[in-house]
């Protein structure tokens, strides 16, 4: 039910831009875990240049970042159009192409959580799991995996949050289409555009940040709990 204090459109906004974080969230978080897991243990040639390109997106200016999508994931573009004939999957200007976006924005804080984690795992245990007989997989899934749930749980809601917060790479790759790429930072944008909308933008900026805010509490509480359980407390 359309809550009485927000138009059509605000409320859309705010639908879409939570349906693009969770998106966004869940498919970059077993990448997330692997890319992870490849800087916290890996010692290969190139290491520090995928360090380096993981994070390139809080360096770089957003818009860039979205030109660089819309050169590869666009509709002409090589990856692109290649996604579009093989599998008729498009990203350009489309819903879809908004959660590559705010997921390629946030990837970096999620990778930084999850790799803090895995950082403070003590290497014996794993090592003494291993001198059982259990493979790396079976290793990683019964002793690292759950001594690092409390970073993966901090690390995705961060990232959506992030998500949520996502405007220069989306509407540069994107576009601000009402209905289909508009999220909460593009209408409000759009709202400060057009006489009266100030209203409008006020009422939106205040839901993102109380989802913001929510966001970081709620990492912080379940990464705690989690830990606790983890720890047997």
């Amino acid at each position: 039910m359309e809550p009485g204090w927000l138009s059509a459109e605000e409320w859309q906004a705010v639908v879409l831009s939570l349906r693009v974080s969770f998106w966004a969230t869940l498919v970059s978080l077993p990448l997330g875990v692997l890319v992870a897991l490849a800087l916290a243990r890996g010692r290969f040639p190139g290491r520090q240049l995928l360090n380096g390109l993981v994070h390139l997106p809080l360096i770089l200016p957003p818009v860039v970042t979205g030109y660089l999508l819309l050169l590869t994931f666009g509709r002409k573009a090589p990856v692109g159009s290649f996604l579009y004939e093989a599998f008729g999957i498009v990203f350009a200007f489309r819903w879809t192409g908004a959660a590559l976006a705010a997921g390629v924005m946030a990837f970096p804080l999620m990778v930084r959580a999850i790799r803090l984690s895995i950082e403070a795992v003590d290497p014996k245990l794993e090592q003494a799991a291993a001198t059982l007989g259990a493979s790396r997989i079976w290793v990683f899934l019964t002793v690292t995996l759950p001594l690092i749930l409390p970073g993966i749980v901090a690390g995705s809601i961060l990232a959506f949050a992030k998500a949520m917060g996502e405007f220069g790479a989306t509407i540069t790759f994107v576009s601000n289409i009402p209905g289909e790429t508009q999220t909460l930072p593009s209408a409000i944008y759009s709202f400060l555009q057009v006489p009266d909308g100030d209203a409008a933008a006020f009422r939106l900026v205040l839901i993102s940040v109380a989802i913001a805010m929510l966001a970081l509490l709620l990492s912080e509480v379940v990464a705690q709990r989690v830990a606790r359980r983890i720890s047997g407390r």
